[in-house]
């Protein structure tokens, strides 16, 4: 199925952006060219995960894997541009149901493992999905009876695929069929691959994301789409040909699939899988995978720092280059890790819907500037990474639809480009909301424009975190940063209570240190004396969590901290 117009592909393939080359294409050239070497590792506790003994496959046992994979899925009468909804953790089976599913043409829709029978109804429901494939357990939860329960209230769903050591009733033993595929089967599958006829502008994927609406947002992603941004990784993080690739994030949106699978297909490397996210076996996995890449949060990477006796036994000279991102990071953590072990943080701005470039050291050699600043690309600005010709960003006034030119003034960022997506899956009203007049993807996050030249940007929060208190812009991000300098606090989040007089006032959701508190009166001298913001953007109120809630991939749910107030708080 091709969702993109045809005008845009047209654009896209005359600019030499985007091919004809599909993933099956790369998949099938690296078997071909070193069929015996290892392709998929499994995580070293994937007994603890999902049972059974933890995979290591050759890139021909991945290959014979996905043959037998896209048997069962025709026997059972699974078509080009259906959806398939696929739930499982960072294991060899997620990379091999993508396979079968793209060589196909039927459309894989991810689901986070965490996602429940709501989530997983309403993606069903959503995308008339006909068949699902999952784990009778992943942790401590049944999976495979949960989706099979989902087939009285989602109609479409016909066909449950089950992994693992048991099967539960209305569901189809997914090994057992695998591997009981006949030669008339796979003759079959032969010319149903055919028959598709599948091209590098039909969709591979369709994931989810969080935002603003209620529920989650569909984005129908195409082989080109998905090359492009695989090639953005490996350029900015300088890897080469055969990278033993570690992946700790979920592989079900844009940075575990980008990274991961696509970045593996397109090297002819080694993945290394990774979940759920395990310190001392991340660890282990570095040191004994001798890995050239991997990502980790800002929080890991400070805390390695802080306990250089975790890095013993790393092997620097293979592993240079970390990718991170998803909060600003830390001066000392990027200098010091290239500095102390000559290893380059990349500082990745990304989202699902393809709002995604790097900061990487080949364009930003300095430490302080590449943990906080991007490329401002376009408006004649020359850089380095090749993504960095082929994405446009804008900073526009949300209120006046103007461009921002000066420095420190922020504006939402809008991008357009050969990475970002046509739009949401059958959702006209939001891509209405998402797209502005002229074609520019409206991202919802603030920037401002930075350095001598404006030469970069910075992302300084996201525009639905204002909180606007007597007609003052507050930004949320900003008040957080100041927050966990804190020495109580460990995690913040703030957010806008309604107040029937300012229509909003500073909220502040902390979760503290171990054995640490203090008084909202505390933290407000701590803001204005140690930090020395403006009094009006002291916070008013004060709330405390064990935890703060966070979606599958790990973003702070603002809307059920919002959810807790009632419809006005008391002046």
């Amino acid at each position: 199925m091709i969702v993109i117009p045809k005008d845009r592909i047209k654009e896209m393939k005359s600019k030499g952006w985007w091919g004809d080359t599909t993933l099956d294409d790369l998949f099938r050239k690296h078997v071909a060219a070193h069929p015996n070497t290892e392709a998929l590792v499994d995580p070293l506790n994937a007994a603890d995960v999902v049972g059974g003994q933890p995979d290591r496959l050759t890139w021909q046992e991945t290959a014979h894997a996905v043959d037998r994979l896209t048997a069962v899925l025709v026997a059972h009468g699974i078509k080009k541009d259906q959806v398939v909804v696929i739930q499982l953790p960072n294991i060899a089976e997620l990379t091999i149901a993508y396979l079968a599913c793209l060589r196909l043409g039927v459309i894989a829709s991810p689901a986070p493992v965490q996602y429940r029978e709501n989530e997983l109804a309403y993606i069903i429901d959503k995308t008339d999905a006909v068949a699902a494939i999952t784990a009778d357990r992943i942790g401590k939860q049944q999976h495979g009876e949960m989706i099979v329960a989902l087939k009285g209230r989602c109609p479409t769903l016909k066909t449950v695929f089950v992994l693992g050591e048991t099967c539960p009733a209305g569901a189809l033993d997914l090994e057992p069929l695998m591997d009981g595929v006949t030669g008339k089967q796979h003759r079959e599958a032969q010319k149903a691959v055919k028959d598709a006829r599948v091209t590098a502008d039909d969709i591979v994927t369709i994931c989810w994301t969080s935002g603003t609406e209620a529920q989650p947002k569909g984005v129908p992603r195409s082989h080109n789409e998905w090359i492009i941004m695989g090639a953005g990784v490996i350029d900015a993080a300088d890897l080469e040909p055969g990278a033993r690739l570690l992946n700790p994030f979920p592989m079900v949106n844009m940075a575990g699939i980008s990274t991961a699978f696509v970045g593996w297909l397109l090297l002819g490397g080694v993945l290394i899988q990774h979940q759920p996210f395990d310190l001392p076996i991340l660890l282990k996995q570095i040191r004994e995978e001798k890995i050239d890449y991997t990502v980790a949060p800002p929080a890991v990477l400070n805390l390695l720092l802080q306990n250089e006796a975790l890095l013993e036994g790393i092997d620097f000279k293979r592993l240079k280059s970390i990718g991170s991102g998803s909060a600003p990071l830390s001066e000392w953590m990027v200098k010091t890790f290239h500095e102390k072990h000559g290893v380059q943080i990349v500082n990745y701005f990304g989202s699902n819907e393809g709002a995604s470039f790097p900061s990487a050291l080949k364009d930003i050699p300095d430490a302080a500037e590449r943990a906080s600043l991007f490329p401002r690309l376009g408006d004649g600005f020359k850089w380095n990474c090749m993504l960095h010709d082929r994405i446009f960003t804008r900073i526009v006034d949300p209120e006046t639809e103007e461009t921002i030119t000066d420095a420190g003034k922020p504006g939402e960022l809008r991008v357009k480009g050969a990475t970002i997506f046509s739009g949401y899956w059958r959702a006209p009203e939001i891509n209405a909301r998402a797209f502005d007049k002229d074609g520019w993807f409206r991202t919802g996050d603030l920037f401002e424009l930075a350095g001598d030249r404006l030469q970069f940007i910075k992302f300084v929060g996201r525009l639905k975190d204002i909180v606007i208190r007597g007609g003052m812009n507050i930004s949320s991000e900003e008040i957080e940063n100041h927050l966990v300098a804190h020495p109580a606090i460990a995690e913040a989040a703030v957010v806008g209570a309604p107040d029937p007089n300012l229509g909003e006032r500073l909220a502040a959701f902390v979760v503290w240190r171990p054995g640490q508190s203090a008084t909202m009166e505390e933290i407000n001298r701590f803001l204005t004396a140690e930090r020395q913001v403006a009094v009006y953007k002291q916070i008013e109120r004060l709330e405390t969590l064990d935890a703060l809630p966070r979606n599958p991939v790990g973003k702070v749910l603002k809307r059920d901290l919002r959810a807790a107030f009632n419809e006005t708080v008391p002046a």
